[in-house]
């Protein structure tokens, strides 16, 4: 069976990437764990695992704006610039090494809380290098927390995905080669 991928439009307005932060880029190092859980697909197992993402600075307005330059240009200027801009953190899940995240972005959220956007190229396999499938048209991970005060909350995992800009809207759009992200419960900041 083949899956069709799905195009998701997001209320992410292209400025996100040059918008401001809620606190000082460098400040202190925050730590979240997560309940990542998805049913799977045809394409995919299901998950059920904890995942630890760290997050040790925010992206600089400056990185922003690089980033949004060449997302202007399109996906493969995007994943360059992503890949060159220094780690701002990583996520692991248990038994496996950490993975580098490239761009960290807050905002307001509701009741005291905020908003959180991660993102990252994406890993890829040795048996993707030698078969060249289609996921490789897939070469980031975005992840978005949503928490309150305290660090509770929830978000979303999407690994494969692509991204495409609609200037005209004003707009990003997600098309992800999955069907639905993972979900991340029980999000919970740790001290």
């Amino acid at each position: 069976m083949r899956m069709l991928p799905i195009i998701v439009l997001m209320a992410m307005p292209i400025t996100l990437l040059s918008g401001t932060q809620d606190r000082a880029d460098s400040a202190g190092r925050e730590r979240y764990t997560a309940a990542a859980i998805s049913g799977g697909g045809p394409r995919s197992n299901p998950v059920a695992q904890n995942v630890d993402i760290t997050i040790e600075r925010w992206s600089t307005a400056a990185e922003r704006k690089q980033l949004l330059a060449a997302m202007q240009k399109g996906q493969d200027e995007l994943l360059k610039a992503l890949r060159d801009t220094r780690a701002v953190g990583s996520i692991r899940t248990p038994g496996n090494l950490a993975y580098d995240l490239h761009y960290a972005h807050q905002a307001k959220g509701e009741d005291g809380g905020k908003r959180i956007f991660l993102a990252t190229d994406r890993p890829i396999t040795a048996w993707e290098v030698i078969n060249q499938p289609r996921t490789l048209d897939y070469p980031f991970t975005f992840i978005r927390l949503n928490v309150n005060g305290q660090g509770d909350g929830k978000g979303t995992l999407s690994l494969a995905t692509r991204v495409i800009v609609d200037e005209d809207e004003n707009v990003v759009e997600f098309e992800r080669y999955t069907v639905q992200p993972i979900q991340l419960n029980n999000v919970k900041r740790e001290d």
